[in-house]
Order: C-alpha cells, then structure tokens, then sequence
C-alpha cells in the first residue's frame, strides 16, 4: 500500500501508525484522511494487529489542524459535505474499530487534531502537548465530531468554555479534565503507550471488540447501552477465546489467544485474589 502522508510500521501485534507532513505540523487534508482511513481498515483486517497506535511526525505536533486552504472557499452544501464525508471516513470509523487506538498525542493537537485524538479509544499526552478546537476563529465551529466528543469526555460547561474562548489547555489540565489518561515526556511517550499496548494485546482481541461495541453503544442516540452490553456477553459465550480463557484459568494454566500469551503477573494475581474468597 503505497503512501504519501502516513507511516505504518508493525512490531509484536502492535502497529503504529505517524502522520507525516512536519512542513505542515501534520494538518489534515483530504488526501491524508483517505490514507488515514485505508492504513486504519487494513491494520484492522489483519489478525495479527492488536492494538494501534497514531501519532505526528517531529516534535511539535500531533496533527496542528485541518488544511484550511481545501475549504476556504467552500459554500454552505460543500461544507456540510465535508464534515459529514470526513466524519463517516476517519472519525467515526475510527470511533468504532473493533481494533483498539491509542492517540499518542506528541505536541499540537488543535482543530482536526484533536478531533482526531478524541476518536480515537483513549489518549495518551507529552507534557508539550497543547490541545484546542479554535474554529470559532475563523468563524466555523468544529465539524469532525469535536462538539459532541469533546462534551462526553470533559462535560458540557467545559467543552462550552474551550469551543468559545478557542482556548488551549495543556497536557496536565487535559489530563486533570479526563481529555486524556497518562502525560509523560515526550522521549518516553511512543514506548509509555506501547507498554499499555502490549498489556492490550495480551488479552482476548474477541472480547475487546465487543467491550468496544458496547461502550460506544452508551453515547449512541437511542441505543440502549446495557442491551448491547447483555448481548455481546452472551455472544462471548459462542467464542473460541472464551473456552480457551475460561479452560486455562479453571486449570489454572498459562493462557494464549490466537498466539499472544496472557500476561502472567496479571493471571496470578487474579488466582491470589479468588483463593482469598
């Protein structure tokens, strides 16, 4: 798959995924949103990927913002094309992946950006990072899904208060609001949010898919969260995963799903607490 615009590199069921436009600060333009979108379907088509990773080349930024010289002149139906177009391309696919993402938020995350961090399943920040949806500057407001995920992650007053002052907050208030789970330095940050990857990769890639489905499901306009909870449990029953777990922990034996073995300390640890029962 030939690309301009992004970098894929797989290691250990982990691929990691970097925009790459540093001349731009990584700012997202059509073309870059289509190879986000393939890179993204392709890794997860392939079993072998557990967990994914998306960050910004350089040291400035994760993805600074849209590429506002593709829409400046755009008309009212252009620009609702737009949104809508990116947000069923990139953002809500992203959304719903049955393949874990991890934002590896590495410097600027503004606009676009941080539309882009918010899709994905959590983040984690550089203590440079500096996040913000300033659209209203320009006279626009964010249309890649910023209004509604900003408010479910931080609550309304404060996505109200961001949205309207077009103000940035850094990676500790980001962290302090929920907008993002660990802050470290950025030399650490790609190898930190490995180390949570490989932890994800260990466990069931079924069961994960599902949790996935059912969290989302919470935030979906007339879905009923814990029907979808109740059903993708049952259908966990159906699964070679679940046999396996459940065989391998009643025999209390190591445990492997499609070849990635349970992390040990974990797995003993869950033995320890059920004894103390």
């Amino acid at each position: 798959m030939k690309m301009e615009n992004i970098l894929i590199e797989k290691q250990d069921n982990i691929a990691v995924i970097t925009i790459n436009r540093p001349t731009k600060l990584n700012a997202l333009n059509k073309a870059t949103i289509q190879e986000l979108h393939d890179g993204f379907k392709a890794l997860n088509e392939d079993k072998l990927v557990k967990a994914i990773l998306i960050t910004g080349s350089g040291e400035k930024a994760f993805v600074a913002g849209a590429d506002i010289s593709e829409f400046a002149n755009f008309s009212v139906e252009e620009g609702e094309k737009l949104a809508a177009q990116g947000q069923e391309l990139l953002f809500d696919f992203v959304q719903n992946l049955s393949t874990p993402v991890i934002a590896a938020v590495n410097g600027f995350a503004l606009g676009g950006g941080l539309e882009l961090a918010m899709a994905c399943h959590f983040r984690v920040a550089s203590t440079n990072a500096k996040m913000g949806l300033p659209e209203v500057t320009l006279g626009v407001i964010p249309g890649y899904g910023g209004t509604q995920r900003l408010a479910q992650l931080v609550g309304k007053g404060r996505a109200m208060e961001l949205i309207m002052t077009a103000g940035m907050i850094d990676a500790e208030t980001a962290k302090n609001y929920g907008l993002v789970n660990h802050v470290v330095v950025q030399e650490e940050l790609l190898d930190f949010t490995k180390g949570i990857a490989s932890k994800i990769a260990n466990n069931s890639s079924v069961a994960i898919a599902k949790a996935i489905e059912a969290i989302n499901a919470n935030f979906e306009d007339g879905t009923n969260g814990y029907e979808v909870e109740i059903k993708n449990f049952g259908l966990s029953f159906g699964t070679e995963d679940f046999k396996e777990g459940t065989s391998a922990f009643l025999e209390k034996e190591k445990q492997f799903f499609r070849g990635n073995k349970l992390h040990h300390e974990n797995y003993t640890l869950i033995f320890k607490v059920l004894a103390l029962k």
